[in-house]
C-alpha cells in the first residue's frame, strides 16, 4: 500500500497542474532556510510526544477588576491585593520585590535579567528573584528578538544561549526555575514547530547537566505583523497565533492588544476572549502534543531544532551570548534577517492584507530608517507604510 502512495499522489498533482515537472511550481521559498516539500507521505524520524509542563494552557489576561471572577491567570505590572487562587505572572521588577507568596499561590516572573544593551546579567536582580518563592523565578525573554525580526532558528538558538549563561552563573539547578517568553508570529505551522523544536533542544541542553527538563513556555502574540489601521485583520492574525501556541504546546498564552498603539477596556476584553473561544470551543489547550504525527510539522520541527542547535553551538564556540552581544554579532545577525524580511514585505512576497495588499499603500519609511545594525529593537512590518 505505502509503495503506491507516492506515485498516485504525483500523478494526481501532475494531472491537476497539467505539467510533468510539478516541483518548481509547488516549491515555496522561506527565509528560515527550511526545506518544505510539496507534499508528505511519511516522516523519516518520528519524534517522541513532547509534553507541556502544565496540564492545560494557562489563559492569561491583563489585570482588570471586571475580570476577577472569570479569569484564573493575570499578567500584573502593579500591585493588586486579595487575588487568591489565581496564577500571577509578574511583569514589573519593583512589584516583584514586594511580593511574598503564600504556599498555595502560583507566581511566575516575567522579568528578564539580561541587559541586552550592555551585554550583562543584572546579578542583583537575578539573586533577588531567585530568593522569591515563585514557581518560576527567572524569565528568558525572546519575544523582543521575534519582534525585532529574528529568524525562528535564531530565536531558539539565542534562548538556549541565554539559558546557558544563566546556568554558568547560577548553577544547573536554575534550569527548573526558568520561564521562556516567546512571541508567536503569523507563519502558522512554522510557529507550532518552533515551540516543539524548542522543547527538544532545551531538553537536550538539560541532559548535558544530568537533568531531563522540559521548558516552561509563556507565548504571546507578535507585534511584528500588526498594523495601526488594520484592527480587524489584527484580530484574525492574533487568533491564528494563539492557536499555533496552544497546539504547539505552550504552558501559558497572552494576547497583546489588537489595537497596537492604543488600548481600551473593550479592546483588552476582546483580546483576552480570543483565548476563551479557542480553549472552550476548540478545546486545543488541553492536549500535550496535538500536532504529533503530522508529517509536515514533524519534518519542519526536526529541521528547526537542528538549525537552532547548530547556531547555539556556534555561539558557544565564539564565546557565548553575552560576549557576542558586546561584539555586536547578535545584533548584526538579527538585523540581516529582519532587513530581508522587510524587503519581502516591500516587494509583496509577504502579504499583509490592508497594508501592502488591498489596498497597497505607498512606502513612507525606508528600511534604513526602521532598522539599526547596532540595536535589537521591535519593528512592525506595517511601520514602513504608516
Amino acid at each position: 500500500m505505502s509503495n503506491n502512495i507516492l506515485p498516485n499522489w504525483e500523478n494526481l498533482v501532475k494531472k491537476q497542474l497539467k505539467t510533468e515537472d510539478i516541483y518548481p511550481v509547488l516549491e515555496k521559498e522561506n527565509l528560515e532556510g527550511i526545506e518544505v516539500k510539496p507534499f508528505y507521505t511519511e516522516v523519516q524520524n518520528p519524534l517522541v510526544n513532547l509534553p507541556k509542563v502544565e496540564e492545560s494552557t494557562h489563559l492569561v489576561a491583563s489585570y482588570h477588576e471586571s475580570l476577577e471572577d472569570e479569569v484564573f491567570a493575570f499578567l500584573l505590572d502593579r500591585n493588586v491585593e486579595n487575588l487568591e487562587e489565581k496564577t500571577i505572572f509578574v511583569n514589573n521588577k519593583e512589584l516583584a520585590g514586594h511580593i511574598s507568596p503564600k504556599e498555595e499561590d502560583q507566581y511566575f516572573s516575567l522579568i528578564d535579567v539580561f541587559n541586552e544593551k550592555d551585554g550583562i546579567i543584572d546579578d542583583q536582580l537575578a539573586k533577588e528573584l531567585l530568593a522569591k518563592d515563585f514557581k518560576r523565578n527567572i524569565c528568558v525573554d525572546i519575544s523582543l528578538h521575534q519582534n525585532a525580526g529574528a529568524a525562528i532558528y535564531q530565536q531558539l538558538g539565542i534562548a538556549l544561549a541565554k539559558a546557558k549563561e544563566l546556568i554558568e552563573s547560577y548553577g544547573p539547578e536554575i534550569v527548573g526555575k526558568l520561564i521562556f517568553r516567546l512571541a508567536v508570529g503569523g507563519n502558522y505551522f512554522f510557529e507550532m514547530a518552533k515551540l516543539r523544536a524548542f522543547k527538544i533542544i532545551f531538553n537536550q541542553l538539560s541532559k548535558e547537566y544530568g537533568l531531563d527538563e522540559v521548558p516552561y513556555i509563556f507565548a504571546e502574540t507578535s507585534l511584528r505583523n500588526k498594523a495601526v489601521s488594520d484592527n480587524e485583520n489584527n484580530l484574525i492574525r492574533s487568533t491564528l497565533e494563539l492557536a499555533s501556541a496552544m497546539i504547539g504546546g505552550a504552558d501559558a498564552v497572552f494576547t497583546n492588544n489588537y489595537l497596537v498603539e492604543k488600548s481600551t477596556e473593550n479592546s483588552e476584553e476582546i483580546s483576552f476572549k480570543q483565548q476563551i473561544v479557542l480553549a472552550y470551543e476548540s478545546i486545543i489547550n488541553v492536549f500535550e502534543d496535538a500536532s504529533n504525527g503530522s508529517y509536515y510539522i514533524e519534518d519542519i520541527t526536526r529541521q528547526l531544532a537542528e538549525k537552532a542547535w547548530d547556531l547555539f553551538v556556534e555561539m558557544e564556540d565564539a564565546g557565548g551570548y553575552l560576549e557576542l552581544l558586546k561584539q555586536g554579532v547578535v545584533q548584526n545577525k538579527i538585523y540581516d534577517h529582519a532587513v530581508k524580511e522587510q524587503q519581502w514585505v516591500e516587494e509583496g512576497k509577504i502579504k499583509l492584507i490592508g497594508v501592502n495588499l488591498y489596498p497597497k499603500l505607498d512606502v513612507k519609511k525606508s528600511i534604513e530608517e526602521l532598522y539599526s545594525e547596532k540595536e535589537i529593537k521591535a519593528v512592525r512590518w506595517a511601520e514602513m507604510f504608516e
